[in-house]
């Protein structure tokens, strides 16, 4: 079942990305009085085709669903002599602003897509966690600002001016710190607890671009807090059932610290290994303890002391602590909805910031400031496609924006076969007067397309490693 989701989901994806894309080149062109003959949705031998009457219009669905193009009239294309009174709509006898319209506007289809699907899901409403923090780590970005966990972000501001923005959700928090961090700026966080209000500067200025990843937020100490962390199993044999943790366990601190956030208490068993801490838990209503203190309440907060066990973490080859249970969360949540207006608004800041992302880790990933592990290919979209799927509408739609935005800012890169490789043509004959020759033309067509083979071909071998870990 969860395979053929993958399948319908990516093969829904892929459709509507492509129709999208290619119906942006579409409009244009018949919009500037370009002849039109064939729309494909795919490649290859044709499954279906029908003639459009009022246009001329071939309009087929190919075998091979990656993809699709717009084929226009031209006179450089080899087949049948163009008849003289159809000359005029050839797309090679148009003015360089129209070439550069029609094929700039398969990319920008693909924005608007993406602005209208994050609209979508503002305006429809979304379940996020929380902007409530959990305790950070020493010497971490958030422990200097001086959060000790607990407190609920309500807006950000810039620390020079400006107006602050509010903060309503967790996922808000992330865009706008990503954005902040992007611009080495220093930032103020506003947040409240149960003693008031207080300002929290921070300073993301000595960030790195390199830094500025998926893990970002972790690396500057912040995790989603004021959740309940409860186990949810012991393992025989374990460090945990020594020390007597049993399932349903509510887990309220370690050493002291609030233990909010799955990820923060799992960082810091991993950093004691063969070290005792004490977890303070609350035992479960309605059970009572198996041990020598059996006769303690149901209910109350009690103390264990764990030592961790040693373990050596494959990734890293270093030693590594573990207690062998297994932790079940709840993170408070909470429903955010905007007007339409300021969902379009919100949508297209959020298609921004992801294309200026996308573009500078694409840059980064050229210089080896970051790993060609970052791209993926048809296998990782079609797996995020059904897990996306089976989260709901919300999750599926974002997924769909974001890959829009991808095949936006992948069909803008200046290489040649690509649409951006085309727009730099023309941006050359802007500026110098004169057509690129067929002959340069065609010796960098074939590079662009080395090009393509060798990003497909990483993408596809780091599909094949996330599928089979090796």
């Amino acid at each position: 079942m969860n395979l053929l989701i993958e399948v319908v989901a990516f093969a829904v994806a892929i459709g509507v990305l492509v129709v999208v894309h290619e119906y942006g080149h579409y409009s244009i062109a018949r919009l500037c009085g370009v002849k039109v003959l064939r729309f494909s949705i795919g490649f290859g031998k044709p499954l279906a085709r029908w003639v459009s009457k009022k246009t001329g219009t071939e309009w087929t669905i190919a075998a091979l669903p990656l993809g699709g193009y717009v084929k226009m009239l031209d006179e450089r294309e080899e087949g049948a002599p163009i008849a003289p009174a159809d000359l005029p709509h050839a797309f090679n006898r148009q003015s360089v602003a129209k070439r550069f319209a029609i094929v700039a506007a398969g990319p920008i289809a693909n924005f608007i897509l993406a602005i209208v699907l994050f609209a979508a899901v503002f305006a429809t409403g979304v379940t996020e966690p929380a902007a409530i923090v959990a305790a950070p780590a020493a010497d971490t970005v958030a422990a200097r600002a001086g959060f000790e966990g607990g407190e609920k972000i309500v807006a950000v501001r810039s620390a020079n001016a400006g107006e602050s923005e509010p903060v309503r959700s967790w996922s808000d928090l992330r865009w706008k710190l990503l954005g902040a961090a992007f611009d080495h700026k220093r930032v103020v966080l506003s947040a409240k607890d149960k003693h008031g209000t207080f300002d929290f500067p921070l300073d993301l200025q000595s960030l790195t671009d390199k830094e500025v990843d998926d893990d970002f937020m972790s690396r500057l100490g912040f995790e989603p807090g004021g959740g309940t962390l409860s186990v949810a199993g012991v393992q025989p044999g374990s460090a945990a059932l020594a020390a007597g943790l049993q399932a349903g366990d509510r887990i309220r601190a370690v050493d002291g610290h609030p233990a909010d956030n799955a990820t923060t208490f799992i960082n810091y068993i991993k950093s004691h290994a063969g070290k005792p801490v004490v977890l303070q838990i609350e035992r479960g209503a309605g059970k009572q303890k198996a041990d020598r203190n059996a006769d303690q309440q149901a209910g109350a907060l009690q103390n264990l002391t764990i030592v961790p066990g040693v373990q050596r973490d494959e990734t890293t080859g270093q030693s590594i602590g573990r207690i062998g249970a297994e932790l079940a969360t709840q993170v408070p949540s909470i429903d955010v909805r905007y007007g339409p207006v300021e969902s379009l608004q919100l949508g297209a800041h959020r298609t921004w910031d992801l294309a200026v992302y996308s573009v500078r880790m694409f840059g980064r990933m050229i210089v080896g400031e970051a790993s060609l592990k970052n791209l993926s290919g048809p296998v990782t979209i079609a797996d995020y496609a059904g897990k996306s799927a089976r989260l709901g509408p919300s999750a599926f739609l974002s997924f769909l924006a974001l890959v829009s935005i991808s095949l936006g800012v992948l069909n803008l890169l200046p290489i040649p076969v690509l649409d951006g490789g085309h727009l730099l043509y023309y941006a050359v004959e802007a500026v110098t007067g004169k057509a690129v020759s067929d002959r340069w033309q065609l010796v960098l067509q074939r590079a662009g397309l080395a090009c393509i083979v060798a990003l497909s071909a990483i993408a596809l071998f780091n599909d094949l490693a996330r599928l089979i870990h090796f």
